[in-house]
Order: structure tokens, then sequence, then C-alpha cells
């Protein structure tokens, strides 16, 4: 079976037709699927969508059971967690709705990790990190574009003599390279490139 488009996050069935990852939707597997929006709905107070998945929260005074379900808590109420809070062995302690999230100073709200600037995001080559609150996403450098070639999702070249993206001088020529462009002034010119005379 091939998939002219490719299934980013599924398998490929039949003829341009993707079996999604459990969590995503779309012709070609590419989008998020949103949980929280589903009837019904997954969690009995607060959900948050995050990629891929979702995750169950409880409202203030209440608190998130093993079978996803939010049972009266008096000591989770007094402690006053911004996303819910759990009890282990007598001790309350709040939640945060993601590994991409910490608890800040106060042990009640929930303070964002940059992944980008701590190394723990790791890019492929031609990727750089973008920061979300919450987790990351690694997105082409600039220059390069992503594209679906052979068989999966690649970052390549922007030829941006092709593309006319270049801000060469009109006496100049354009010269393509990997991840941006030369400017040459033609024959009979002098300059940078941008400015010939």
């Amino acid at each position: 079976a091939t998939c002219g488009h490719g299934c980013k996050y599924g398998e490929c069935m039949g003829p341009n037709k993707c079996k999604c990852f459990p969590g995503f939707t779309g012709k070609t597997c590419n989008q998020d699927l949103n949980e929280c929006g589903l009837k019904p709905r997954p969690c009995e107070h607060r959900c948050m969508n995050t990629h891929g998945s979702y995750k169950c929260y409880c409202l203030n005074g209440y608190m998130l059971m093993p079978d996803g379900t939010c049972a009266s808590s008096r000591t989770c109420a007094m402690v006053n967690c911004q996303y819910g809070c759990e009890e282990v062995k007598g001790q309350v302690q709040c939640l945060c709705p993601s590994g991409g999230l910490q608890l800040g100073p106060s042990g009640r709200t929930c303070i964002d990790i940059d992944e980008c600037s701590t190394g723990k995001a790791v890019c492929s080559y031609n990727r750089r990190c973008v920061n979300t609150f919450g987790s990351f996403y690694c997105k082409c450098q600039l220059g390069y574009e992503l594209k679906y070639t052979s068989g999966r999702y690649n970052c390549v070249d922007v030829n941006e003599c092709v593309t006319n993206t270049h801000r060469c001088n009109l006496h100049a020529e354009c010269l393509n390279t990997e991840g941006s462009f030369q400017c040459k002034c033609k024959q009979g010119y002098r300059g940078s490139g941008f400015d010939c005379a």
C-alpha cells in the first residue's frame, strides 16, 4: 500500500488510506485529535488536550482518582492548587498537566519549563526548537521548509533564487546555497550583490 501524502502519525493501510494512531486524526493523520471535545467527555471536571493525548484534572476541593473520576477531598480544598492535586500517604501534592510544566515556588501553580534552553529538547538536523507552554516543537531552520519526500517529512532547502524571495540587486545574479543564498554583481558591475554599480 502506498500513501502519496504519507501518514504522519499513522500507518498506510491501502491506496492513500491511513489508519491513525490513537490521539490523531485527518486524511494523513497529521492533526492532533482534541479528546476534550469528544462526547461523552473523557474527564469528569477539567480536561487538557495534549499532543496525541489528554489529561484529566479536578476542580478545587476534589482529587483525581485512579479511574479518572474526581472525589471530594477536604485536604485538597485547603491547599488551593491551580490544576488539582493528589494525596500520597496523607500528604497533599499539587499536580501539573504535562511534563513540560513544573510546580512554581508556591507549590500550587505550574510554571513552564523551557525545554529549548535547558537542552531537554533534541531537534534533528536542520530543525530548531520552539518552546510552548508545557511543551515544545521542532521547526525547520530558516532557509528550509517541511516537505514530504521519499516516505517521510524532511526539512529541505528553499531555493530563494527560484521562489524570488531573495533581495539581490537588479544587476546581480542569485546563487542558491544550502539554507541561504548569495548575490553576485553581473559582469561590468561592482558591489555587494545587494548594491551594484
